[in-house]
Parts: structure tokens; C-alpha cells; sequence
């Protein structure tokens, strides 16, 4: 089995948080690690926007990542949301080994 790291930025500490909780009481990551805020610099609807965001971390068994895709699609509140998953390909055994503890959904 193998560690997926899935990203996304939210709007505000609050959000962020939230959505950490939910993550890992639902039991789609095993860990979430709130970092803030970032400063974004992106195109939106035609013009240059920047703002303030702050990033979520998720860390999960691979057989979690569509469902954890999909969760942070449904709990997301912007239009569209930043949500990319890598996939790790060196991981410690024993962290490894602690995410494979949750049950696969």
C-alpha cells in the first residue's frame, strides 16, 4: 500500500480547520496539517487576483484518495477548488504503516 498526499487552500484558519476535522473524524485522512496563510497569486475570470488562503495537507492510504477527493469537492466552498493528489512513492515504514491503520471507505 501506498501514502497519498492530497492538497487544497481555503479562504480563511477557520475553514481550514473545519475541514481538517472533518477529514480525519470521517476517517478519509489520517492526518491533516493546516499551514497559513500563504499568499496566492492566481488568473480569475480574465484578470490577475490575489488573496489569502491557507493550505491543507492530507495525508492518506491510496485506496482513500478518490473518496478523500471527492469529500474535500463536496465540503470545499469555492467554485472551483485547488484539490491535487501525489502519490508518494518513498515513505517511511513505520508513518506508512500508521496510515494503513484507518479502514479503506
Amino acid at each position: 500500500m501506498s501514502l497519498v498526499i492530497v492538497t487544497t487552500t481555503l479562504p480563511t484558519e477557520e475553514a481550514a480547520e473545519l475541514l481538517a476535522t472533518q477529514l480525519v473524524e470521517e476517517e478519509l485522512a489520517a492526518c491533516v496539517q493546516v499551514i497559513g496563510p500563504i499568499a496566492s497569486t492566481y488568473r480569475w475570470e480574465g484578470a490577475i487576483e490575489r488573496s489569502e488562503e491557507w493550505y491543507c495537507h492530507c495525508k492518506a492510504a491510496a485506496p482513500q484518495r478518490d473518496a478523500l477527493m471527492a469529500r474535500i469537492k463536496e465540503l470545499h466552498p469555492y467554485e472551483i477548488p485547488e484539490i491535487v493528489a501525489v502519490l508518494a512513492d518513498a515513505v517511511g515504514a513505520e508513518y506508512l504503516a500508521w496510515v494503513k491503520v484507518l479502514p479503506e471507505k
